[in-house]
């Protein structure tokens, strides 16, 4: 551990340069005290660091003095794919790892590259978190993500919408996918591959027994699968209905991704009046009344007639309200 952190001190002042001790505790995540022993260290194992004195001071290594112990361990190298989404890495427990396999790479690029790569960071960052949800908690990612390298069976007990709420299956994780902040893992069960929420599991074990992945499971070619899956089995129902002008332009922020393709792709000509009938995929009666009603008076349901009666007891109560 220490050997590993020490690495890590030389390759922050090979790739900032100079640092004050508070800045190099900040970065490790040590004390300051831990910074002075490891400095130290350093020097004692031939190292040329030095420290100045005074405001603008702090330590920095003899000028034209680059390590070359810059290989990365697997488990770095990996850590490599999520340098886009250092939250991500750190729910799964790859936080250290990942910025330790950063350091490396830094301190192998040339100087020119390498502020290259700092500016890039200054000007663009990815936030793969949707709007307007609350954060889920995940105490068993970081072991989920551990099994999932290992090739460990797992005991899970989880909650699903229907009864018994609380089931218990032993799985094989294969793999781990965020989509729009939201965590799921892909798991082999009984011959079987299913997909997960990760926010659903109540308790995890991981078993000593290993498991053989299939060789041919592919991890982005089966989530894009399950997902166009998940869609169609979602969107069972439809619904006809006539769109003002204005309801086009708010479908895309309002409603769910296939109704907004849907409308775009089978959009015919509008109206004498400017307004366009279209039929749209819709999850239940019960679920399309609650979409609609936040388009208001930009939409006319036709069909079902269910649904119409909804809208229409909802339009009535409202003007009740509002003309008392």
């Amino acid at each position: 551990m220490r050997a590993s952190r020490l690495l890590s001190l030389l390759l922050l002042l090979q790739d900032r340069g100079r640092l004050t001790a508070q800045q190099i505790a900040a970065e490790l995540e040590v004390s300051v005290r831990t910074v002075y022993r490891d400095v130290e260290a350093l020097c004692e194992a031939g190292v040329p660091v030095y420290a100045e004195l005074g405001a603008g001071g702090g330590y920095q290594l003899l000028d034209g003095y680059r390590t070359r112990l810059t290989g990365l361990t697997p488990q770095e190298a990996g850590s490599i794919f999520l340098a886009g989404v250092p939250d991500a890495a750190a729910e799964l427990g790859l936080g250290a790892v990942l910025a330790t396999a950063e350091l490396k790479l830094r301190a192998a690029l040339p100087a020119r590259l390498n502020r290259h790569v700092g500016e890039i960071r200054d000007r663009f960052h990815l936030d793969p978190a949707g709007w307007f949800r609350e954060t889920e908690t995940h105490p068993h990612l970081s072991a989920l993500a551990a099994a999932v390298w290992e090739r460990r069976r797992c005991r899970m007990r989880y909650q699903r919408w229907k009864t018994p709420r609380e089931v218990e299956r032993v799985m094989e994780p294969l793999g781990i996918v965020l989509k729009a902040g939201v965590w799921y893992f892909v798991a082999g069960v009984d011959g079987d591959l299913r997909t997960y929420r990760v926010a659903t599991i109540l308790d995890l074990e991981v078993l000593d027994e290993t498991f053989e992945r299939p060789e041919d499971f592919d991890l982005a070619r089966t989530w894009a699968r399950w997902a166009a899956d998940f869609e169609r089995r979602l969107h069972r129902d439809v619904a006809t209905v006539r769109l003002a002008p204005a309801a086009l332009d708010r479908i895309p922020y309002l409603m769910t991704r296939a109704m907004a393709r849907d409308v775009r792709e089978n959009l015919g000509e509008p109206g004498p009046d400017g307004w366009t009938t279209v039929t749209l995929p819709i999850e239940s009666v019960k679920h399309a009344h609650a979409e609609f009603l936040r388009l208001g008076a930009d939409v006319e349901v036709l069909e079902p007639a269910e649904l119409r009666d909804l809208m229409r007891e909802s339009a009535a109560a409202m003007v009740r309200i509002y003309t008392q």
